[in-house]
């Protein structure tokens, strides 16, 4: 058996893993690469696009680092089953539609500078027309119910706890060429117990004898959850009294029906102002529908909220809109007060929420908020790292609006969390890849395992083939 770490190794994004055993391949995740435009253009076109090669498909959650090349793998000439959660299909089905238009509208925008210059032009990596495609492959799994995807494979969904639907991936697999039984568990995205609207995480007690395991925040602890609710309700009357704008980037998917929730329950406690709040992401709005029809996922805080009042809705209140149109949002720009604005990208490469940086990074009234990873070379990392001046659609803007970081509200386990949930394993596993993590957080991950007496840990390079 044979595993290629063809993205996702030694950082944090575009996660593809390939299994060949018994004469097929099994690729786990088939996400985008997503970082500086121009690196990201050219490592998603060099990746793993060549579908017809591939059997299977699994995927553990539908974030795009994790799904966002499955078009591409339709495109070229992919036909197999696409292994999930219902609720990931669900996801899938507007993510990657929305995935296809920004892919579609970059290269527009790419092409028109390029036939000026007499250059050739290019292709999208996908269009809407291959996201549409790609939904009629999608099998959608309930956990905990194995379902045999090919022969000699037996595979399990077990969840992750880390965003709508996600899993942790089992493949029970006879190993004909080997004569052997062997368990691959691929973590994906681990969980952090705790948060708000979906269960914990559930551990893998069994084991395994093989792991390829996650470690966004290998090197780091969260604050407590209690803590970052704090700091949010401190951050929104700080910026409540300056009479500015709260502006929080925040992905479509997990973030920003996290941070609607969390802000409900601040305004009924009365522990922040009334003050408008607006979710300015077109996805975002639609990936909560999503959510509403699958309350299979949720916690037992979530049930109880609901069981208070049948009537509500966690992902809406008085303060709270949602808007569609462009116009709407450019009109978010004028507001004369105090407001909330949630709207993505996460990362701040894409989306509405570069138009309001642009009209807000440069006054001292605002506040900017980061709640989660921003990747190498993007707008967020720059903030984060506290640049006093930044480039917005080719224009640079100073620094002036307060940047303040919450990691407190990650979907993430920190290192402790992803420690623990290897530890709870009966049979500990005899080989360990550390992905999805940059150089520092996977480091530090493998030297934690090898301390609670995992020996055989390693950091595979970028398209590594490694037999097992």
């Amino acid at each position: 058996m044979q595993l290629t770490f063809q993205g996702g190794a030694r950082t944090v994004t575009g996660s593809q893993h390939l299994i060949e055993v018994n004469g097929r391949k099994i690729l786990l995740d088939c996400g985008l690469f997503q970082g500086r435009r121009k690196e990201a253009f050219a490592i998603n076109r060099a990746g793993h696009c060549d579908g017809a090669a591939i059997d299977a498909l699994v995927l553990s959650h539908a974030h795009i680092d994790h799904s966002g090349n499955i078009p591409c793998l339709v495109r070229n000439g992919f036909r197999g089953d696409i292994f999930c959660t219902a609720a990931t299909r669900d996801l899938c089905a507007v993510m990657l539609a929305d995935s296809a238009a920004i892919q579609e509208r970059d290269v527009e925008y790419v092409n028109k500078r390029r036939k000026r210059n007499g250059q050739q032009e290019f292709e999208p990596l996908y269009t809407q027309r291959d996201a549409a495609r790609a939904m009629d492959l999608f099998v959608g799994l309930g956990y905990n119910r194995p379902r045999q995807i090919l022969p000699g494979v037996l595979l399990t969904l077990v969840d992750a706890g880390h965003m709508l639907g996600s899993a942790h991936i089992i493949l029970d697999i006879d190993d004909q060429d080997m004569g052997r039984q062997v368990r691959l568990v691929f973590s994906g995205d681990i969980g952090r117990a705790g948060i708000p609207i979906i269960r914990d995480p559930q551990p893998v007690t069994e084991g395994a004898d093989i792991l390829i395991m996650e470690s966004t925040y290998g090197n780091r602890r969260h604050s407590p959850y209690p803590e970052s609710d704090t700091d949010l309700a401190r951050i929104v009357n700080e910026t409540f009294r300056k009479g500015g704008a709260l502006l929080i980037p925040a992905f479509a998917v997990g973030r920003t029906q996290q941070l609607v929730y969390t802000l409900h329950r601040l305004f009924e406690q009365g522990a922040i102002p009334a003050m408008p709040v607006y979710v300015d992401s077109p996805l975002a709005a639609r990936v909560t529908d999503i959510f509403r029809l699958h309350p299979e996922t949720y916690d037992l805080e979530m049930q109880d909220f609901l069981q208070q009042d049948a009537g509500r809705s966690p992902f809406h209140f008085e303060a709270l809109h949602y808007t569609q149109s462009a116009e709407d949002s450019k009109r978010l720009n004028e507001l004369p007060g105090a407001a909330i604005i949630i709207s993505s990208s996460g990362m701040m490469e894409h989306g509405r929420i570069l138009h309001h940086l642009r009209h807000r990074v440069a006054d001292s009234r605002n506040t900017i908020l980061v709640t989660g990873w921003q990747a190498p070379d993007t707008l967020g990392r720059r903030l984060v790292a506290g640049e006093k001046t930044v480039r917005i659609f080719g224009e640079e803007f100073p620094v002036r609006a307060t940047v303040e970081i919450l990691t407190g509200y990650s979907g993430h386990a920190d290192q402790d969390g992803l420690l623990a949930w290897v530890m709870a394993m009966h049979k500990k596993p005899a080989q360990v890849f550390i992905v999805h993590g940059e150089e520092d957080a996977a480091r530090n991950m493998a030297e934690l395992l090898r301390g609670a007496g995992i020996e055989n840990v390693s950091i595979p390079e970028p398209h590594q083939s490694v037999v097992v």
